[in-house]
C-alpha cells in the first residue's frame, strides 16, 4: 500500500509518501509545498492544489492520511489552514485518493505509543521507524511522514470499512 501523509498548512504543506508492505516501511518521497507571504491568498491556494495534484499524479498513492484540524488560539490562522486543508481534500478527491483523517492524539499514539508524546519524540520515532539518517525538515515534512505511519498502523480495519462504503455495503 502506498500512503500519502499530509500535514496541512497554507505557508508549508508537509507531505510524505511511504510504501507499506508486510509491516515494513519504505520511504518513497517527502518534502513540502511552500507558498510565500506576499502572494495573494487565492494564489497560494492554487499553488497548493497544483503541487498536490502533481505529487498525487507522480506517485499514485492508495490512500491519503491528513491531520484533523483542531482550534488554535488564533482564529485567523485556523480559518486559513482550514481553507488550505479544504483545497487538499478537494485535490485528493479529484485524484480519486481515499481520504483518512487522524487527530494529533491518534498520530502520537500510533507512532510513539503514548498520546501525550512531545513533538520531538514523534519526529525521532518517525526517523527510527523509517530508518532515516536524520529527522526530515521542515518539521511539517516529518509530521506528514508520521501521518502516513499512523494510517499504515490503522489501515487494516479502515480499508475494510472504506471498501464497504464504496461498494454500498
Amino acid at each position: 500500500m502506498r500512503i500519502l501523509g499530509i500535514d496541512p498548512g497554507y505557508a508549508i504543506v508537509g507531505y510524505g509518501i511511504l510504501d507499506y508492505k508486510g509491516n515494513r516501511f519504505t520511504p518513497v518521497d517527502y518534502g513540502a509545498i511552500l507558498t510565500y507571504v506576499h502572494t495573494p491568498f487565492n494564489e497560494r491556494l492554487e499553488k497548493i492544489y497544483d503541487d498536490f495534484t502533481d505529487i498525487a499524479n507522480k506517485f499514485s498513492p492508495d490512500a491519503m492520511s491528513i491531520e484533523k484540524l483542531f482550534y488554535h488560539s488564533n482564529a485567523k490562522t485556523v480559518i486559513d489552514v482550514s481553507q488550505a486543508r479544504g483545497v487538499l481534500l478537494l485535490a485528493a478527491q479529484k485524484c480519486n485518493i481515499p481520504i483518512f483523517e487522524y487527530t494529533p492524539l491518534q498520530v502520537k499514539q500510533s507512532v510513539v505509543g503514548y498520546g501525550k508524546a512531545e513533538k520531538k519524540q514523534v519526529q525521532e520515532m518517525t526517523r527510527r521507524i523509517l530508518g532515516l539518517e536524520k529527522i526530515p525538515k521542515p518539521d511539517d515534512t516529518a509530521d506528514a511522514l508520521a501521518m502516513a505511519i499512523c494510517h499504515a498502523h490503522s489501515a487494516g480495519s479502515l480499508m475494510i470499512d472504506f471498501s464497504k462504503t464504496r461498494k454500498g455495503i
